[in-house]
C-alpha cells in the first residue's frame, strides 16, 4: 500500500483541501487524523476499494470507513464515515483519470485502465 500512496502523491489532482487538517473522518472519531499525508493514504485506499467492490458510490464508501462511537455508559452505535471526504476523493480520482462513472450493471464508480495499471505497478 505504501507504494501506491507514493504514486498517488505524485498525481497533481489529488491534494488535501485546506479544511482537511481540521476535520474528523467521521462522527465516531474524537479527533482529526495526525498524519501529514492522511488524505493521500485515504485516496489510495479508496482506489483499492473501488477496484475491489466497484461500482461504488459515496454512501457505500462512507459505510466502509465508519466505526463504533463510544457513548460513555450507553451502548456503542455504528456511525458512517464522512461522506464529504469520500465524495471529494472520488472527484479527485475521477479528475486524475483513475476512476470513471458507470451505469452498467449499476450506477457507481469503477477503476479505469490507467487506475488498474497504477495499482498493478505498485503491487509488484
Amino acid at each position: 500500500m505504501s507504494k501506491l500512496v507514493s504514486e498517488i502523491e505524485k498525481v497533481k489532482e489529488i491534494k488535501a483541501p485546506e479544511w482537511a487538517k481540521f476535520v474528523k473522518t467521521g462522527a465516531h472519531k474524537e479527533r482529526p487524523p495526525v498524519q501529514e499525508n492522511w488524505w493521500q493514504i485515504r485516496a489510495a485506499a479508496v482506489l483499492k476499494k473501488v477496484e475491489k467492490f466497484g461500482p461504488v458510490g459515496t454512501n457505500k464508501l462512507a459505510k466502509q470507513y465508519g466505526g463504533r462511537k463510544n457513548r460513555g455508559h450507553k451502548t456503542e452505535v455504528k456511525y458512517d464515515g464522512s461522506r464529504n471526504i469520500a465524495r471529494k476523493i472520488l472527484q479527485q480520482l475521477e479528475a486524475a483519470g483513475l476512476i470513471k462513472q458507470t451505469t452498467v450493471p449499476k450506477a457507481g464508480k469503477i477503476v479505469t485502465k490507467k487506475g488498474k495499471e497504477m495499482i498493478k505497478k505498485t503491487e509488484e
